[in-house]
């Protein structure tokens, strides 16, 4: 009896679901502690909308097949992924690394993937939960309505959520210390805000500049997201948005895999 009481738990730790699990709880607790980084994951990404719809009621959106809310909702969403997705846990991998805790780690029984996993699991959470709600409040504010293809949304979402925790983890290498992974993060979050539809719709943008803006990371998520509320994404248009992603999905897990550094650079 109290044998197999006391090896009921532990053997439940030994799944790699068990081992996740127990990550993203003690990550959990970790950015609990780093206000900072937490107020900037949750407050941030709820903020920006409301300045953006101003900015949005201001442009000029005829003959685009756009409206107020088919603008902000999307973008609402990728403001989540960016700012408590990607910019959180680019924070995380480089304060983890420096502290030694991802090499002790990788002397235990977690997996790389699972390590890694683990740590990303309470940001993107924190970015699901932010996405429904901003979503619902879009729908209610907004008068966005019901999406036409619901299909797309929830593939434009799980694509992105998919998408940003490698490529924060690819940043974060790139970087010396927790404020340089910062610094190195601000490129490519620029980019995606002023150039993957967030801000300024592709749709409005020359042809030239659109077709260069949608190579970005965060344009094949904002295109399938808009496309599952106004309906009008043709089946040419769908394949490239997810056939970019999952491009991005691919390279971002490869140079991971490649590149990743677990321990600090002395």
């Amino acid at each position: 009896m109290s044998s197999a009481t006391t090896t009921g738990p532990r053997a439940g730790t030994t799944t790699a679901a068990g081992r996740m699990a127990a990550l993203a709880r003690a990550e959990l607790t970790l950015l609990g502690r780093t206000k900072a980084t937490l107020a900037a994951a949750v407050f941030v990404p709820l903020a920006l909308p409301f300045s953006l719809r101003s900015t949005v009621g201001q442009m000029d959106l005829k003959g685009t097949g756009l409206s107020v809310g088919s603008v902000v909702l999307p973008s609402s969403v990728g403001f989540s992924l960016l700012f408590a997705v990607y910019s959180s846990l680019v924070s995380v991998y480089a304060a983890r690394r420096e502290e030694l805790v991802l090499k002790r780690l990788r002397t235990g029984e977690p997996r790389d993937a699972e390590i890694l996993a683990g740590a990303a699991l309470p940001s993107v959470a924190i970015g699901l939960v932010q996405c429904l709600a901003l979503t619902g409040a879009c729908v209610a504010l907004l008068d966005v309505g019901a999406p036409r293809a619901p299909h797309l949304a929830v593939l434009g979402l799980l694509l992105g959520l998919a998408m940003w925790p490698p490529l924060a983890a690819v940043t974060a290498s790139l970087s010396r210390s927790v404020e340089g992974a910062q610094v190195a993060a601000m490129p490519l979050m620029l980019l995606s805000l002023l150039g993957s539809g967030t801000f300024v719709p592709l749709q409005v943008m020359p042809d030239a500049l659109a077709s260069a803006c949608e190579l970005l990371p965060l344009t094949p998520v904002i295109t399938l997201l808009r496309g599952g509320w106004t309906g009008g994404l043709s089946a040419h248009d769908t394949l490239g948005a997810v056939g970019t992603a999952v491009a991005w999905i691919v390279f971002a897990v490869f140079a991971v895999r490649r590149w990743f550094r677990w321990e600090p650079r002395r």
